[in-house]
């Protein structure tokens, strides 16, 4: 059958808990003020045949920005930067890749010196997996991945010797923090597995809350206890890194629901799903045509299946939505169109483009609207009344379903 909703995976059942870590000033002792400035510094001295280092810096930090602000589910991270770095300094990547390769390979080592090991977040994320959970790099990816590796090895926790689940970079991802996009595209990369999830981190805003905005449990690093201006009067729980697996015993933390209300976590669920499945299936060849099992979907159809109810469905209905006063829908059964329109022959790459493409289009017409908006009124022949969130709030669980077939494809 190619419905997902019939082909859930089953959590393994010594997989208790995916904890999501920060990296810097969570498991690496890492003063970005001072690490930052010295990054810059060396990077810049190592181009200085390429560009003035003054200008270069400048260029730089306009073009992480470029990856900060980035809302575009079809650009990786790479690529935003790539645009807005290169063609300033008048040069292509490939004329200064060597010269960035030994940056990596011969400079960057030694900013090693300007960080320090955490003996307690070490012992933390080892009893993590002894004890069965699982542990990701729940880092920022606005460096390359050889960047992120080289600090975990500067935390004494290397990739050699934890089995993560997940290391982003600006590679393979589209979104940063603190966009809560991030956080819905981590959560596909992993095939939104249907167990406990908690964020763990110190820094506020970019971990704590942006986490929080999809619905995700937090765990604050707050060193200092003190509450902070920007929590405006919300208490997370919090402590060292040594109170978290207590508080995690004692928590019951549930597995995350596929059910969002916010237009935050709504917004970026939709936003990475076409993000999450162009990484997923990125280099998998061998992949796009192989079902999980017998009569279900392969990749290719999921995507031939994703395309067209956004296009035909989805679309027209939220235009109708925010057009007219209680429109009606009538049901409609999508699932025979994989025979009628021969999915198994088309292209899943053009389908995934395609699907971007219309799924683009939805996020226009819904990322700018009023709270009320949120709140008109539909009929649906199957749903009855519902409002245009929770309608969204289908289409959201809708695309969580197919990722997990997919991730099971795979």
């Amino acid at each position: 059958m190619g419905n997902a909703i019939n082909c859930l995976p089953n959590s393994p059942k010594d997989l208790v808990a995916l904890l999501l870590f920060d990296l810097d000033d969570t498991l690496l002792g890492n003063d970005i003020d001072t690490f930052i400035p010295a990054y810059l510094k060396t990077l810049a001295t190592r181009m200085s045949q390429v560009a003035d280092p003054l200008y270069l810096t400048k260029t730089l930090l306009s073009a992480t920005h470029q990856m900060v602000e980035n809302q575009d589910p079809s650009q990786t991270l790479e690529q935003k930067f790539d645009q807005a770095f290169y063609p300033r300094l008048g040069v292509t990547r490939q004329q200064v890749q060597p010269i960035i390769d030994d940056f990596y390979s011969l400079d960057f080592p030694h900013l090693k010196t300007l960080t320090q090991q955490k003996p307690e977040a070490i012992r933390v994320v080892h009893q993590v997996i002894d004890r069965g959970d699982k542990a990701a790099i729940a880092t920022n990816p606005l460096f390359p991945r050889t960047a992120i590796l080289q600090r975990l090895e500067w935390a004494g926790l290397p990739v050699g010797q934890v089995p993560y689940s997940l290391v982003p970079s600006y590679e393979t991802f589209h979104f940063a923090k603190p966009n809560p996009a991030y956080f819905a595209e981590f959560l596909g990369q992993l095939g939104w597995l249907k167990v406990p999830v908690v964020m763990v981190g110190n820094d506020l805003e970019l971990d704590i809350t942006s986490a929080a905005q999809l619905g995700l449990p937090v765990f604050w690093l707050n060193q200092d206890g003190n509450p902070g201006s920007k929590a405006q009067g919300l208490q997370y729980p919090q402590g060292s890194i040594g109170d978290l697996l207590p508080w995690l015993d004692a928590a019951h933390i549930e597995p995350m629901p596929a059910s969002f209300t916010s237009p935050h976590a709504l917004l970026a669920v939709l936003r990475a799903t076409p993000a999450a499945l162009s990484s997923l299936l990125c280099h998998r060849d061998d992949h796009w045509s192989r079902s999980p099992s017998p009569g279900e979907w392969s990749p290719g159809e999921v995507l031939c299946h994703l395309r067209d109810v956004d296009a035909e469905v989805n679309l027209p209905r939220l235009q109708k939505l925010l057009n007219e006063r209680n429109p009606f829908f009538p049901g409609q059964d999508t699932d025979p169109w994989a025979e009628i329109r021969k999915y198994h022959k088309q292209d899943g790459r053009m389908a995934l483009d395609e699907f971007t493409s219309v799924r683009k289009s939805i996020l226009s017409l819904l990322e700018n609207l009023a709270p009320e908006d949120w709140e008109r009124q539909a009929r649906h022949a199957i749903f009855g009344p519902i409002k245009l969130r929770e309608l969204v709030n289908i289409i959201a669980g809708h695309d969580i379903l197919h990722i997990q077939q997919v991730y099971r494809a795979l």
